[in-house]
């Protein structure tokens, strides 16, 4: 039987590393196509202060991108560490967009970034501008093929269950790249972090202004903050409608527990506002419904449902019995090899065999399960509805706060205003927001498949490694040590290098865009800005 503290700990020690590593990610993103838009604005106009630009937010995004690759490789040395069996059961499938991301993506990327930082009096302007938005396309390609590998986990396209080896392989590598949940991953993870750029240049331009400090410098930064971050904001949310769209069809119970649909509505569904689910009496209470639009949403239709927990329950019922005719057919396969009607049992019930396994948390033979051991497996589908529900109302609601954020920036910089006090303190306090929004769209997505690490495959705890407590609580205070210490060393770097500003040899920190020659009486003179 399984340890299930080992379970709980190897999934708290993926949910540090994780998150802490999510932290990295969007504003690697975010900011390596705003150094690209900043850099082109150099090349068309020659004006010195752009290329300044460049570099200052470009050191930022160095210091960011170095603690992204740090936190990054011990996730992957996870896999084996904390979840053996999880990697040989779905190595050929999982492990082919790492490598790929490993050997296309981030190589390309980390060559690029050293061009980037160290080219700049090595390659002409124009070679220097194509590296750095390679750079900014390799960042997104490395996110990509992430993406294409979880997306996996959550819709396991393109792949099969081997009853010979007893693994899964790849059958469509097609499939598994174009898959729509990893499509749909990509798209709106990309999009939060453009977001994520955007509120951090406009945040650290609007202590600049409120300090008086790099004034026009500040000023260019944040007007590119503004129609950048505008466009990224309003994409995450069509994205995210997209994603939600995606559930409908791959992700039922995801989607019916972060609605704390109980029961399937008629069509078309209403979207809760908000409410407080129960989950002992399975009901919302004080619910505030939106008619019709969790159906146009979801499926884009009037006429479609979208299912609710209860039903999706029974339905994982009748899932579970048929993964026990599977698991039965299996066992007789494995004891002779030869047995054609137990082969031929087996193909017609494969599809449900991870159900039947969803039993062995309770028993070692599925076969010896009763009636209220499939019930009480079939409710282990349903993730935390109450989690689900506020997680992703917080996160929608930080959604439109950023539409509403940049469109009044977008105004004010239009209207060059761009000392505007009341809306630079906003900015200003407005910093950590994208980043709570993205650990609760990770939340979202890797707590809302529970119990699977495989959505309908593979149960998350029968992923885990033959390890103990005391081993996994040991790497968990070390990890946790580890990425204290980074999270200092890191949020020092920054506030340091922020706090020179873009030209420190200059005191006073005013006005600190170089000057242009100008000539008085044929004498040359720089003149104080």
């Amino acid at each position: 039987m399984i340890d299930q503290a080992v379970v709980d700990l190897s999934r708290w020690q993926f949910a540090l590393t994780a998150m802490y590593h999510f932290l990295f990610v969007p504003l690697t993103l975010g900011l390596a196509f705003m150094l690209a838009i900043m850099e082109s604005v150099y090349v068309m106009t020659g004006r010195q202060v752009w290329k300044d630009m460049t570099k200052f937010w470009g050191a930022l995004f160095g210091i960011n991108f170095a603690l992204g690759v740090a936190t990054g490789i011990t996730m992957e040395f996870q896999f084996g560490m904390n979840w053996a069996y999880y990697s040989h059961y779905v190595g050929d499938v999982f492990g082919a967009p790492l490598a790929i991301e490993g050997l296309m993506a981030f190589f390309l990327e980390a060559t690029l970034v050293g061009l980037f930082f160290f080219g700049w009096d090595r390659m002409s302007r124009r070679a220097h501008l194509a590296v750095t938005w390679f750079m900014a396309l390799g960042t997104n390609f490395s996110a990509l093929w992430i993406l294409i590998a979880n997306g996996w986990m959550q819709n396991p396209v393109g792949s099969e269950f081997n009853i010979e080896t007893m693994r899964m392989e790849i059958t469509d590598f097609a499939a598994v790249i174009f898959n729509p949940i990893a499509q749909a991953k990509f798209v709106h993870t990309v999009a939060a972090g453009y977001v994520t750029g955007a509120v951090f240049v406009l945040a650290i331009s609007a202590w600049f202004l409120l300090n008086r400090r790099n004034v026009g410098f500040a000023k260019r930064s944040m007007t590119v903050a503004a129609a950048f971050g505008l466009a990224g904001a309003l994409s995450v949310v069509v994205l995210g409608d997209e994603s939600g769209y995606a559930l409908t069809d791959n992700q039922k119970m995801k989607l019916a527990a972060l609605e704390a649909m109980w029961e399937t509505h008629e069509a078309p569904a209403p979207l809760t506002l908000v409410g407080f689910p129960d989950v002992e009496n399975r009901t919302t209470h004080f619910a505030i419904d939106m008619p019709w639009a969790l159906g146009l949403i979801a499926t884009r239709s009037f006429d479609r449902e979208v299912e609710g927990i209860l039903p999706l329950v029974a339905h994982a019922e009748e899932r579970i019995e048929s993964g026990v005719i599977a698991w039965d057919a299996m066992m007789r396969v494995r004891e002779d090899a030869d047995d054609l009607e137990a082969r031929a049992t087996f193909e017609e019930h494969k599809f449900d065999m991870g159900y039947a396994l969803l039993l062995t948390r309770y028993m070692e033979d599925p076969r010896e399960a009763t009636e209220e051991d499939i019930r009480r497996a079939a409710f282990d589908t349903v993730p935390n509805v109450p989690v689900m529900f506020w997680s992703f109302r917080v996160m929608a609601g930080l959604g439109f706060y950023f539409i509403a954020l940049f469109a009044t920036a977008f105004v004010l910089v239009t209207m060059r205003k761009h000392e505007t006090r009341w809306f630079l303190k906003l900015a200003l306090v407005s910093l950590p927001l994208p980043w709570i929004a993205a650990e609760l769209g990770w939340l979202l997505a890797e707590y809302g498949r529970q119990p699977w690490i495989v959505e309908g495959s593979l149960p998350t705890f029968l992923g885990v490694s033959s390890l103990n407590a005391t081993q996994i609580w040991m790497t968990i205070a070390g990890f946790t040590l580890l990425y204290g210490v980074l999270a200092v060393i890191e949020v020092m770097l920054m506030i340091h290098y922020i706090r020179k500003g873009p030209y420190p040899e200059l005191e006073g920190g005013g006005e600190t865009r170089p000057a242009r020659p100008v000539t008085h009486g044929g004498a040359r003179a720089v003149p104080a800005e």
